[in-house]
C-alpha cells in the first residue's frame, strides 16, 4: 500500500504540474474562448481532487504516521481554496464583464496558491517515499577481547 501511495503522490505532483502548463495554454489561446481554460479547469476540477482523495485513502490504508496523513489533507483544503479565489476573481467584473483590479488581484493570489500547493504536494511525495523505503536494520554491534580469536 506505501509503493501505491508513493504512486498516487507522483501522479498528483505531474497532475498540479501539468495545471501550470493548461493555465498557460489558456492565457496564450488567440482568440481566448470559454473553452480556452477547458484543460485547466478539468484538470482543477476533476482529476487533482480524486488524486488528492487518493492520497488520503493511501495514506490511511498504509497506516502512516497522523502527522503524514494531515499532510496528505492540505491540499484538499487547497484546492477547495483555489476553486475559491477562481470563484471570486471571475465573481469581480464590471459591469461590461471585463476585469476589476479587485478581481485581478484574487486572481494573482490563485495563482501563488497553486505555488504553495505545489511545494505541498512535493513534501507529501518525499514523505511517502520516506515511509516506504525499507528501514534498515541496526548493526549488530561486534566486540573483540583483547587475546581471544577474532
Amino acid at each position: 500500500m506505501r509503493k501505491a501511495l508513493v504512486v498516487v503522490s507522483i501522479l498528483l505532483l505531474v497532475a498540479f504540474a501539468l495545471q501550470f502548463v493548461f493555465a498557460a495554454v489558456g492565457a496564450f489561446t488567440k482568440p481566448a474562448g470559454d473553452g480556452a481554460y477547458a484543460l485547466h479547469s478539468v484538470t482543477g476540477m476533476a482529476v487533482i481532487p480524486v488524486l488528492t482523495l487518493l492520497t488520503i485513502l493511501f495514506a490511511v490504508l498504509a497506516k502512516a504516521p497522523g502527522r503524514f496523513v494531515g499532510l496528505a489533507v492540505l491540499p484538499l483544503g487547497l484546492v477547495v481554496l483555489q476553486a475559491l479565489l477562481a470563484m471570486l476573481a471571475n465573481a469581480f467584473t464590471d459591469a461590461a464583464g471585463a476585469s476589476t483590479p479587485f478581481g485581478l488581484a484574487i486572481a494573482g493570489l490563485h495563482a501563488v496558491n497553486g505555488i504553495v500547493a505545489v511545494h505541498v504536494v512535493v513534501n507529501v511525495l518525499r514523505a511517502a517515499r520516506k515511509l516506504a523505503s525499507p528501514v534498515p536494520a541496526p548493526a549488530a554491534r561486534l566486540t573483540v577481547r583483547e587475546g581471544e580469536p577474532a
